[in-house]
C-alpha cells in the first residue's frame, strides 16, 4: 500500500522512518488496518485481533474503503472474504474481577531524586514511610485468600525504594511463599528497584525465591546521571552497577531486567540497549515518559517521533539477529510479538483496578502503583477488600468503548486506550507513536513468521 500523504514536508533531520509510520499507521477504518510490503498484502481484523494474507485485488478494494471511511462497505468486503465473525470483545465492562495481582509501596520514600518520578522522588507527595509487617502481611493474604489449588498469582514490591524497607520485604515474601505452598497456588514474586541499595545477601534471596528483578536505569552513565541523581546531585550509575552485578552473575531462576524511561533527555535507544544487553541484563524495555507531576521531561510530538525512530532501529537489530539464531532480547519487540501470536484483544490496556491493585504503606488499595496517594484510582483498603462499587464505576468508565477518540482507532483492542495514570492526568498525546510501533511490530511479525516460525515457540518458554 503506498503511504499516504504526509501533512506537510519532512524537515531536515527529521525522523523520516517515524513519519512515515505516523502516516501509514492513522486511524482510516475502524474494523480493520491494511499492511504491505515486499512479501505481499495482509489485513488486520481489529476484533479478534487476527491477521490474514489477502490477494492484490482484495487489498485494494478495502484500500479504497478505508480511505473513504466507509465502515459498511468495508464489512461488505470483510464477509465476501469470509473473515467476518461475531464479536470477541463487546460494549460490557467487567463487572468485578478477582485480585491475581498486588503490588505493595512497601516504602514510600527514596533515596534518589530523580526529575520525573511519578511518586514525587519516592513520597508520593506525604511523609517518608515505610509499610509496616502487619499490613504487609495482610496485604499477602488478600492475594492469596480463597486461591484454588493450582491457581497463579504475583506478588510484587515497588516503592519508591523497597529495599529501604528490607525487613518487611523479606517477612512478606517468606510468608508468602510458605501460604502459596499450602495452598498449592503457583506464586510468582517481582521487584522494581533503583538498584543503589542491592547487597549480595539481596541476590542470594532473590534468586532462592525466582524474582523477575527490573532495574531502572537510563542510559549509559552521563544520561543516567542527569535523570536519575540521588538527592544531594551526585550521579548513581556507578553505584548501580557496582550494585547490581552480583544479580547479574547468579541469575537462574531470578531474571534481571533493565527498564528505561525515556524522557527528551535520553533519546539514544540503541546504545542503551546494546550496552545493557552486554551487561547481562535477562532484557532490556523502553517506556516514553508521558506524565511528570511537575510536568518535566515528559515527551511531546517530536520527541516520539524520535523515539520512534529509534523504537525502530532497535527493532531492525532484532529481526536481524533473530533470523541470525541469536538471542537479542529487545523487551518492548519481544512483548509485541508474543502478543500478536496470541492474537491478544482486550477492551483495557491492563489489570489496573481488576485482577491488579497497589496498596499503599497505610494499606489503602489503589488501581495501580501509579494510583497510590492519588483520589481517582482508590478501591478500598486492605482490612475490608475491594470496594466492589467502585471498582465497578472503575471499571465501567475505563473501557476502551468509553473511551474518546479510541473508539474508531484500529489498535484499540491491542492498546486498551492507554495508561489509565496518564490517560486521566494528561490525556492522550501518544497515539500516532503508539500505532507507529504497532504497525512496525505487525510487519516485523509477518516477516518473521516467515523467516523463524520456530522463534515463537522458544520465545514462549524464554
Amino acid at each position: 500500500m503506498p503511504l499516504p500523504p504526509e501533512a506537510g514536508p519532512v524537515a531536515p533531520g527529521a525522523p523520516a522512518e517515524a513519519r512515515a509510520l505516523f502516516a501509514a499507521s492513522r486511524p482510516r477504518a475502524r474494523d480493520l488496518h491494511l499492511l504491505s510490503g515486499e512479501d505481499g498484502h495482509a489485513l488486520l481484523l481489529v476484533d479478534g485481533s487476527r491477521l490474514f494474507d489477502v490477494d492484490a485485488e482484495s487489498f485494494q478494494a478495502l484500500d479504497a474503503a478505508a480511505e473513504a471511511g466507509d465502515d459498511a462497505a468495508v464489512r461488505r468486503l470483510l464477509e465476501a472474504l469470509g473473515v467476518d465473525a461475531p464479536p470477541f470483545v463487546g460494549d460490557e465492562p467487567l463487572a468485578s474481577a478477582e485480585v491475581t495481582a498486588v503490588s505493595l509501596a512497601v516504602a514510600q520514600k527514596c533515596n534518589l531524586g530523580c526529575t520525573y518520578c511519578y511518586a514525587r522522588e519516592g513520597d508520593f507527595g506525604g511523609p517518608a514511610r515505610n509499610m509496616p509487617l502487619e499490613v504487609a502481611l495482610r496485604s499477602v493474604d488478600l492475594l492469596l485468600e480463597g486461591k484454588a489449588p493450582g491457581s497463579r498469582a504475583n506478588l510484587a514490591f515497588l516503592g519508591g525504594e523497597p529495599l529501604a524497607n528490607r525487613s518487611v520485604l523479606r517477612a512478606a515474601t517468606r510468608h508468602a511463599a510458605e501460604r502459596a505452598r499450602a495452598r498449592e497456588v503457583r506464586l510468582t514474586f517481582s521487584l522494581t528497584t533503583n538498584g543503589t541499595l542491592l547487597t549480595p545477601e539481596d541476590a542470594e534471596f532473590f534468586e532462592e525465591h525466582g524474582f523477575a528483578v527490573t532495574v531502572s536505569l537510563d542510559g549509559p552513565r552521563e544520561a543516567h546521571d542527569r535523570l536519575r541523581p540521588f538527592k544531594g546531585g551526585r550521579g548513581s550509575y556507578d553505584a548501580v552497577m557496582a550494585a547490581v552485578a552480583p544479580l547479574l552473575s547468579l541469575q537462574r531462576r531470578m531474571q534481571v531486567s533493565a527498564r528505561v524511561t525515556v524522557t527528551p533527555r535520553n533519546l539514544q535507544l540503541r546504545e542503551s540497549l546494546d550496552e545493557m544487553v552486554a551487561l547481562g541484563f535477562h532484557s532490556v524495555g523502553f517506556s516514553p515518559m508521558l506524565r511528570s507531576p511537575t510536568g518535566r521531561d515528559e515527551m511531546q510530538g517530536a520527541d516520539l517521533e524520535a523515539m520512534l525512530e529509534q523504537m525502530v532501529s532497535c527493532g531492525r537489530e532484532f529481526e536481524r539477529r533473530i533470523v541470525a539464531g541469536e538471542r537479542y532480547p529487545f523487551a518492548n519487540m519481544v512483548n509485541a510479538l508474543r502478543e500478536l501470536h496470541k492474537g491478544t484483544h482486550r477492551p483495557y490496556p491492563c489489570g489496573a483496578g481488576a485482577g491488579y491493585v497497589g496498596i499503599s504503606a497505610e494499606g489503602e488499595l489503589a488501581a495501580c502503583h501509579r494510583f497510590v496517594g492519588d483520589k481517582e484510582g482508590q478501591l478500598g483498603h486492605v482490612d475490608t477488600g475491594v470496594d466492589a462499587s467502585r471498582q465497578g464505576q472503575w471499571l465501567s468508565a475505563r473501557h476502551v468503548h468509553a473511551q474518546r477518540p479510541c473508539d474508531r482507532c484500529w489498535a484499540r483492542y491491542l492498546c486498551g486506550g492507554g495508561c489509565h495514570h496518564e490517560v486521566i492526568h494528561r490525556g492522550r498525546p501518544a497515539c500516532d507513536y503508539i500505532r507507529g510501533w504497532l504497525h512496525y511490530s505487525l510487519g516485523a511479525y509477518l516477516r518473521l513468521s516467515r523467516a523463524r516460525p520456530d522463534w515463537f515457540g522458544i520465545a514462549a518458554r524464554d
